[in-house]
């Protein structure tokens, strides 16, 4: 005979694993609105790309931010003060901090391809790797 107390637990277990994928299902219908006409295929593109931006936006501020303690305000625009810690160097347009000023901009898309292509031109380690015109097409 199953006691109360271990009934209880697989009934939270099974409520809990159904909020779980009404998540999953609220997340998934969220992406399908905001990727509009895009091909999924070409989403996944978009979506990457932009989570690569805010990754190393991320790590340049930290960067900054200790470069400005350590060094003072005259190296943050250095880029060998970046790299030298394996962080990429990252000009205004392609922080994401100037994406997120300009989201609702007309022109969202083509600043959000500059960036990745400014991010290229500055790191030169980086030279090839990431996607031409991928918000743009």
């Amino acid at each position: 005979m199953v006691k109360p107390v271990e009934k209880n637990k697989a009934a939270k277990k099974t409520a809990k694993a159904k909020k779980e994928l009404g998540f999953e299902e609220a997340l998934w219908d969220s992406a399908n609105k905001l990727r509009g006409s895009v091909e999924s295929a070409e989403y996944k593109h978009i979506v990457l790309s932009l989570i690569f931006l805010k990754f190393i936006s991320d790590k340049f501020e930290v960067r900054k931010a200790a470069i400005a303690t350590e060094y003072g305000n005259e190296y943050l625009d250095m880029v060998d003060f970046y790299t030298m810690e394996n962080v990429f160097y990252l000009p205004e347009e392609a922080r994401w901090s100037y994406i997120q000023i300009n989201a609702k901009q007309d022109d969202i898309a083509v600043k959000i391809d500059t960036a990745l292509h400014s991010v290229e031109k500055n790191n030169k380690s980086l030279t090839g790797a990431l996607p031409d015109n991928v918000v743009v097409r």
